[in-house]
């Protein structure tokens, strides 16, 4: 049984950063593709970012057009934990933020339907 559990949500102010932790159980991260997705009010579901642990060439790693140059996924395979650097954050990146989890690559990894494990969330305000 897969547990993720996130952390290191909060409020910033326009341009700042925040780095995402997501802690994993039940299940190495290398062996998973592991995801970062959120949702807000009023917008549709978003899959942000995500990692393949698992491939002889080290971490492989995905992210949506919004976020691309200003978030970075991370997998530390030692203390099975995946982060979300996030900076020069907007509004619109207010959100709840989810980890998840699927066994294998990330073929399909921003359909929030896709994943087969998820955290409870940790919410992002920046304004």
């Amino acid at each position: 049984h897969v547990q993720l559990v996130e952390s290191g949500g909060g409020s910033v102010q326009i341009g700042g950063s925040l780095r995402l932790s997501c802690a994993v159980s039940g299940s190495a991260v290398r062996s998973n593709c592991m995801g970062w997705l959120r949702q807000s009010p009023g917008k549709e579901r978003e899959g942000v970012a995500a990692a393949a642990g698992f491939g002889a060439f080290g971490t492989t790693t995905y992210y949506a057009d919004s976020v691309k140059g200003r978030f970075t996924i991370s997998l530390n395979k030692v203390n099975n934990t995946v982060y979300l650097q996030m900076d020069n954050l907007s509004p619109e990146d207010t959100a709840m933020y989810y980890c998840a989890a699927r066994p294998g690559g990330c073929a399909s990894w921003p359909d929030w339907s896709w994943y087969t494990s998820w955290g409870r969330g940790t919410q992002v305000t920046v304004s």
